[in-house]
């Protein structure tokens, strides 16, 4: 087992990383005090699966466990859900010392992170992702939110957890397209810092779908780490965390106009991506070779290269331009510069926007 801390001080929190952790009862017993009352929130997918394990592991300490199922999907991550979890709470009368579980893919943890942050003005919550998409990135440095039909993670807050598990068994019930979304995560780390990760990635990917133990606790560790670095030095994105949104300004506008859920996350940030790094080129800022080999490493991963093609430069536009990275009416772009480097820019002219999206469309 790997064992990463998120570094804020007082509300810092360790990750813990590997095999049937669900069934350890002092992964929990650590942040979660004796008979204390939680609430496991979960879907009508992962419920089934998991928490049940969870539920038995906390009764161990004599913990009063209620569990709350929603509806699964992208789609779900909206203010009826929220609403739904913030009455659940109210008629269980629990109080400020409830600790909730978000046990479940990125949606469950937005959701539900963000209904932990409001709730009350904040209970304790804990994040259990069960997806390698959630696993690597949304489970880990507080963001939590959820979506506006016009624009994708529009309403939220910052909040961290009390703990992240991650217990890789659960990749063995992961869908292979699911697999494949969160490896556009995974793989978005290596080209925005770490060159020798992406190295190592494109030459053990048949390993990492394979769920091989050793390479999926490295590789999921390794992102958690680089996480948990930009996190501690910039909590609420006011400067480096913004790299972490490589292919997001695009993706977030795929998803918004084709209807949540239809896109995965993942197939989005892959589209996306690749069309930072076409931008990136027009604008002088990466070579050829790099940007094929960010394409031939995405295509490796089976995810897709391209954006709709039904979409069109008005349709990105009009999301882009609601992009949480916007000030002052301009629109900023994570734009790699290299494999392993990368960096924030203003000014790309609608015209080079204009050329990037039609020539990355399907």
């Amino acid at each position: 087992m790997e064992t990463i801390h998120v570094d804020l001080a007082e509300r810092s929190y360790p990750i813990s990383i590997g095999a049937e952790l669900f069934c350890n009862p002092a992964h929990f017993s650590s942040v979660i005090p004796a008979k204390k009352r939680v609430v496991v929130i979960s879907n009508v997918t992962v419920a089934p699966l998991y928490a049940q394990q969870i539920i038995d592991t906390l009764n161990t300490f004599e913990c009063q466990v209620s569990l709350l199922e929603l509806d699964d999907g992208e789609q779900y991550k909206n203010l009826d859900t929220f609403n739904q979890i913030l009455t659940f709470l109210l008629e269980e009368n629990h109080s400020r010392d409830v600790t909730i579980v978000a046990l479940g893919g990125g949606v469950v943890g937005d959701v539900v992170g963000f209904a932990s942050a409001c709730y009350q003005r904040g209970v304790d919550f804990i994040q259990i992702p069960t997806t390698l998409l959630s696993q690597v990135d949304s489970s880990v440095g507080g963001k939590t939110a959820i979506n506006h039909p016009l624009g994708k993670n529009m309403v939220g807050a910052f909040y961290q957890p009390k703990a992240v598990i991650i217990d890789i068994n659960c990749l063995k019930t992961l869908p292979e397209r699911e697999f494949a979304a969160g490896m556009a995560e995974v793989i978005k780390y290596g080209i925005i810092v770490d060159r020798e990760f992406f190295d190592w990635l494109d030459e053990n990917m048949d390993k990492l779908y394979a769920l091989d133990h050793d390479a999926l606790i490295y590789a999921i560790s390794r992102c958690c780490q680089i996480k948990a670095d930009v996190v501690a030095k910039d909590e609420k994105e006011s400067g480096m965390r913004a790299l972490l949104n490589l292919g997001h300004t695009f993706g977030h506008a795929i998803e918004a106009e084709m209807g949540y859920g239809n896109w995965l996350h993942g197939e989005a940030v892959s589209a996306g991506t690749v069309m930072a790094a076409v931008t990136a080129q027009k604008e002088g800022l990466i070579s050829q070779s790099d940007v094929e080999r960010i394409c031939s490493i995405l295509e490796k991963a089976k995810l897709p290269l391209k954006a709709p093609k039904e979409m069109t430069v008005d349709a990105f536009m009009k999301h882009m331009m609601r992009d949480k990275k916007v000030l002052s009416g301009k629109l900023r772009l994570v734009l790699p510069t290299s494999i392993g480097s990368s960096e924030v820019v203003t000014g790309v002219s609608d015209s080079v926007l204009a050329e990037v999206i039609e020539q990355c469309k399907a």
